[in-house]
């Protein structure tokens, strides 16, 4: 994802914004406490349409998430930069950074080698989950994505892709509307 051209931008209508807001909070419990902040009620969301029948939803142009097709939605990384604990997080060690800021897979090893982290058994997530993902010795969020498999299965299995695409820092989805 290096650039994306936005297409039509429309006013999302009242009762359809509603929705969102209840099936974003379903999805991720951690934002509840922050939704009237996120989406205030009186706030005019807009949806931009997205190449692969993607849908980005803003406020005053501020990037909230955006909703593949077929898929949940996801939130966008600078709504998780402002809520970092709001969904879970798993790390990447040092060698990984590079290939995920170029927007390859993400491999298990990556994550189960001596720099990374996934949950511990009692935490565990379950393939797709959608996760942040930060980087060892890096505070912000660098990615966000679906699992492709569950972290216990990942600690067993040790190779395989752990999320094969996502939005991270610098693609096209992070600077779409500046």
């Amino acid at each position: 994802m290096s650039s994306i051209q936005p297409g039509s931008r429309s006013k999302v209508k009242s009762s359809v914004q509603r929705g969102l807001r209840a099936k974003f909070i379903e999805t991720y419990p951690g934002f509840e406490p922050y939704i009237e902040e996120i989406i205030p009620k009186k706030a005019s969301l807009e949806a931009v349409k997205l190449p692969d029948r993607a849908t980005l939803y803003t406020i005053d142009s501020n990037p909230l998430f955006f909703q593949p097709f077929d898929g949940p939605p996801i939130p966008h990384l600078k709504l998780v930069h402002s809520f970092p604990d709001a969904i879970p997080t798993i790390g990447i060690d040092r060698g990984a950074i590079r290939f995920v800021l170029s927007g390859a897979a993400l491999m298990v090893p990556g994550l189960t080698s001596a720099g990374g982290s996934l949950p511990d058994k009692e935490n565990a997530l379950d393939d797709g989950d959608v996760v942040a993902v930060t980087a060892e010795g890096k505070e912000e969020v660098c990615l966000v994505g679906q699992l492709k498999m569950g972290t216990e299965e990942m600690k067993t299995k040790n190779k395989g892709i752990a999320i094969d695409e996502g939005h991270y820092l610098g693609d096209g989805l992070w600077d779409i509307l500046s």
